[in-house]
């Protein structure tokens, strides 16, 4: 009887139970060590920092001119509303849902289901490797635009060789400067030690970024969410200036149908969406688990998507004014400006300052 409660009963048969502390509900204090987002700006800017970038200024415009202008976004369009849209809203109510991150949110809806997650994060870490590295070199760009004359301008520089020409200087400074390439595998080169400086400062400068986890990154995004609009729009109205340019833009709109019977047409476009959204990395789970529970994640999500491929249309016609220039100056249709490889738009974003025709100091 002693591991019983006691119970009081007055003189009228009224029996008083004793008052008890409610207890916290299990993961509450979980939910409050982990944090949430200070407002939903700070959602929405994080979220829209991960999916835009590179794949929407670089990848998109490589693959319309890859895949026939225009006719692109057809597949592209299609692969939006019945790919994109639904998982990128699934993956954010899941982490909004179980307030979890990639892995743990797949491990409490269903234990068996855990290896999802830890594909997603090898997934993303493999992304994370490479992509610093191209950090590293808008970096070393960075660096090296503060000198008088930009060094990717002229062919008065120690690594030009004599076949070097100011319209493809720019090259020679990519190609024999900053990666110093060499002949091939069986010469690897030796450790290019100034990149290797700006990789590690990337790196650090990531660090900073999250180490305090929404509170450091919440405060974070409004800078690096918003300033690449800033400069995007300075590329697109620079692009749009040049000579040219008006050809570049047709050439993007107007599509070539007959590509729409090659697989792999479809196939890009399939990847693209799941590349430039960031769906099955786990970070759209993780980023939605700091949201509120009540939080309208169909707004948002339809919301973040559109904007992301409003984003990659806009800068199409910003990388297809350059290619109009370029074809003007090289005196070549547009479709044999460059070899349509990914490395190769490097040199349409070189030609935004070294191919206009606005004065240069020499």
């Amino acid at each position: 009887m002693g591991n019983k409660k006691s119970w009081d009963v007055e003189l009228n048969g009224t029996v008083i139970v004793p008052e008890t502390k409610a207890k916290p509900r299990k993961g509450e204090d979980e939910l409050e060590e982990r944090g949430q987002w200070t407002n939903k700006v700070e959602y929405v800017l994080s979220v829209a920092g991960e999916i835009i970038g590179l794949g929407n200024v670089w990848r998109f415009p490589y693959l319309c001119y890859k895949n026939g202008g225009g006719a692109f976004l057809i597949p592209y369009a299609i692969f939006l509303f019945i790919c994109g849209i639904p998982v990128f809203l699934l993956e954010t109510a899941l982490g909004q849902y179980t307030s979890q991150g990639g892995i743990t949110a797949w491990r409490k809806i269903c234990p068996i289901f855990e290896g999802i997650g830890y594909a997603s994060q090898v997934i993303e870490s493999y992304l994370n490797i490479y992509y610093i590295v191209i950090l590293s070199w808008a970096l070393f760009y960075l660096f090296n635009s503060f000198s008088a004359v930009l060094p990717w301008s002229n062919c008065n520089n120690y690594w030009n060789s004599g076949r070097c020409i100011n319209t493809h200087a720019f090259i020679e400074f990519w190609e024999r400067r900053t990666l110093k390439i060499t002949e091939g595998l069986h010469n690897l080169g030796t450790v290019r030690w100034e990149l290797a400086l700006c990789l590690l400062l990337a790196w650090i400068i990531c660090y900073f970024c999250i180490w305090k986890g929404v509170k450091s990154t919440g405060k974070v995004v409004y800078f690096t969410a918003t300033f690449p609009y800033l400069m995007l729009i300075v590329l697109l109205i620079r692009g749009v200036t040049l000579p040219g340019a008006l050809d570049g833009i047709i050439f993007y709109l107007n599509p070539d149908i007959s590509r729409l019977a090659d697989p792999q047409v479809w196939m890009d476009a399939g990847t693209q969406i799941f590349f430039s959204y960031a769906i099955c990395q786990g970070c759209l789970t993780a980023l939605g688990s700091y949201n509120k529970y009540n939080n309208n994640c169909y707004r948002d999500s339809f919301m973040l998507c559109f904007l992301n491929s409003a984003t990659s249309f806009v800068a199409g016609f910003a990388i297809f004014s350059v290619l109009g220039f370029m074809a003007q100056e090289q005196g070549v249709p547009i479709s044999k400006v460059r070899n349509s490889h990914v490395s190769d738009f490097v040199d349409v974003l070189h030609a935004y300052l070294v191919l206009s025709p606005i004065p240069r100091r020499d």
